[in-house]
């Protein structure tokens, strides 16, 4: 989505892969490729856009030239997207995230999944960061070592929003804390809603230590975590924890009301790139090119997956049916890497990589504060 709360991390992904191909003279191979850029989102939904998402994915089929698609952001434009890819009759067509992170894509979630999104039995989807049920499991287990007891769950009734919140609310319950909401994925919010007043007044009368907020900050998050505040008290009476769909957004993080609360995010953060390689050369690159760092961790997870796209051209024979086929042996050492880890997929199309950085809102900036590594 390049309209919308989102347009800054996006933009900034963007510019990662223009960078990236500009770093290797757009040439991938034996071939020379360029960049097609695509907005899903509408001016009216302020972010992405079911529609818009179905368009796109009809206009990459139709393309002749194109042979890949990086994307998208959001895991509910990708359910809609990938199915129609994996039946282009030129391919499947190959597309690599650098964003989702909803389990159903690629392992058993809610009922039909993933076996729904390819029609055709072939996987062409993959993600170079790790999932929700890894990162709502590594949020529990902070959340318990903060000392919280009780804490309430929200969702965005979206899928990304709807998964995560399950993912922790499930990983909660085992950890022994008291998850105060009904429902395995807590209370939804009504992203058109003038306030959350009577929410949270509802919510305070049960006294938790914790809330946690289970998706992007683009439907009304901003007035959600101010009433949050306003009714419950700053983020060190009352906890406040978020995924990565509130991670690289400038309008959060000068939030007043934003100050101290938690982050996740799957995968690293930039701070925690490895030094003296590939990664920190590439952050250099970026500042210099644009004046400013990247807006987001997810934006250089943008070029990592652009990465692996190339590295699967060079190897095919240029048409959509061999890059696809070629995704499926990439394997990229952690030297050569922009994020500074291994890019390896399992055989569900997901990172081996199970990396969770632990974040919180600091004088306006996300500032690292644990990396957990699942197993």
């Amino acid at each position: 989505p390049l309209q919308g709360s989102s347009f800054d991390s996006n933009d900034s992904t963007n510019k990662s892969i223009e960078l990236y191909l500009k770093q290797i003279g757009y040439k991938a191979g034996k071939y020379t490729v360029s960049f097609k850029k695509y907005d899903n989102a509408t001016a009216a939904a302020g972010s992405w856009d079911a529609a818009k998402c179905a368009a796109n994915a009809q206009a990459h089929v139709k393309n002749a030239a194109e042979v890949a698609v990086m994307g998208t952001y959001n895991s509910g434009c990708a359910k809609i997207i990938v199915p129609i890819l994996n039946q282009d009759p030129k391919g499947p067509m190959l597309m690599v995230s650098d964003a989702n992170t909803n389990p159903g894509l690629t392992k058993a979630w809610e009922p039909g999944e993933p076996s729904k999104y390819y029609p055709t039995g072939f996987r062409n989807y993959w993600r170079v960061v790790t999932t929700d049920d890894n990162q709502g499991s590594a949020a529990a287990q902070f959340a318990k070592s903060l000392g919280v007891q009780k804490v309430y769950v929200l969702n965005d009734r979206q899928t990304y929003g709807q998964g995560v919140a399950q993912a922790f609310t499930s990983a909660a319950k085992k950890l022994g804390l008291t998850v105060l909401s009904e429902g395995a994925a807590g209370e939804g919010w009504d992203d058109k809603a003038p306030n959350y007043e009577a929410l949270f007044n509802k919510i305070k009368a049960l006294n938790p230590d914790m809330v946690y907020v289970g998706g992007i900050f683009d439907l009304n998050g901003g007035q959600l975590v101010k009433d949050k505040v306003k009714i419950l008290g700053d983020n060190t009476k009352v906890k406040m924890m978020m995924p990565d769909g509130f991670t690289g957004y400038p309008d959060f993080l000068a939030l007043k009301e934003a100050q101290g609360a938690y982050l996740s995010f799957t995968g690293l953060s930039i701070d925690q790139f490895p030094k003296g390689g590939v990664a920190e050369s590439f952050q250099k690159a970026y500042l210099k090119e644009y004046k400013a760092a990247p807006t987001s961790s997810f934006s250089v997870y943008g070029a990592a997956a652009a990465q692996v796209i190339l590295d699967a051209i060079s190897r095919s024979n240029g048409t959509r049916k061999d890059v696809f086929a070629k995704m499926k042996t990439v394997d990229i050492p952690a030297t050569k890497s922009v994020v500074g880890t291994r890019l390896k997929f399992d055989d569900g199309g997901d990172i081996m990589s199970k990396d969770i950085t632990i974040l919180t809102v600091t004088n306006s900036t996300e500032t690292f504060l644990k990396k957990i590594t699942l197993k």
